[in-house]
């Protein structure tokens, strides 16, 4: 029997198969004691719904997914953008999430001014950020991977978010979340994961596919792909984070599984390979 404490599911990774309601219970009857909260999901039955059906679990949730997106040229865009963050701040305090998760987000069509864009997110994470203070939530900024920067996420690196939190003025409320599909790859991530040390928020896992066929949607498992999942699991540990590993899986081909196959699964490899 594995030791299930140090794990937690994102439900992302059972998306089309769970409700919110579905996910809690399915996780909770697995053993599984935390999970990560996606935003559509909690919405389709509201926060305090949420909140109630994951306290009566007795569920931790390691964070909500996913703010941010903070990119718009348009000021009336931009303003009602930030205005939905800090509706999801509410809601991740009313779910009792340790953070919020943010993208930065990618560029208007027709937009080729990528400083710019970076620039308008990081003001907007300015404003967000006593709100986030005054609820008692870490904003855990996320770089995805560069193939995705032009729709998701201007922000691409650890170094980058990292300097982020530094602008943001380095408090306790500003994070990062270090994902490990989206930073694998970055020769200087050991280096910036030390340079995260007490920010670390959230620990994201899932494994690169070689031939990987979607620049979203083809995660691997666990030890389908080429990370070496244990060491970085060690170097987030040397930079002192005491967190859960959180699978987070978006994949077609996964999504068609049983979810309680697809559970199983992950609880078998984060015995075996996390």
């Amino acid at each position: 029997m594995h030791d299930l404490s140090r794990l937690s599911i994102n439900q992302l990774t059972t998306r089309d198969q769970w409700s919110l309601p579905e996910a809690v219970d399915g996780y909770a009857r697995a053993g599984i004691g935390a999970m990560a909260v996606w935003w559509e999901k909690l919405r389709d039955v509201g926060a305090d719904y949420a909140g109630r059906i994951i306290r009566d679990a007795g569920m931790e949730v390691t964070g909500y997914c996913a703010g941010g997106m903070l990119t718009a040229r348009d000021e009336v865009r931009w303003r009602r953008r930030l205005d939905d963050n800090r509706r999801m701040v509410d809601e991740a305090a009313a779910i009792g999430s340790s953070c919020l998760v943010a993208l930065g987000g990618g560029l208007d069509e027709g937009d080729r001014d990528i400083e710019g864009a970076r620039r308008r997110a990081l003001d907007g994470f300015a404003e967000l950020l006593p709100h986030a203070r005054d609820a008692g939530i870490v904003l855990a900024l996320e770089p995805l991977h560069p193939m995705v920067c032009a729709s998701r996420s201007v922000l691409c690196t650890l170094r980058q978010a990292n300097d982020w939190c530094d602008a943001l003025g380095g408090g306790p409320e500003v994070g990062v979340a270090v994902d490990t599909y989206n930073v694998w790859w970055d020769p200087e991530l050991d280096a910036q994961i030390e340079r995260a040390a007490g920010r670390i928020a959230a620990y994201h896992v899932s494994d690169w596919l070689a031939d990987t066929g979607d620049l979203r949607f083809d995660r691997g498992m666990p030890g389908d792909g080429v990370i070496d999942l244990g060491r970085l699991a060690r170097c987030v540990a040397a930079a002192g984070y005491r967190g859960r590993q959180e699978v987070e899986i978006l994949s077609h081909r996964w999504w068609r599984e049983d979810p309680n196959s697809v559970v199983a699964t992950v609880i078998e490899r984060f015995g075996s390979v996390m």
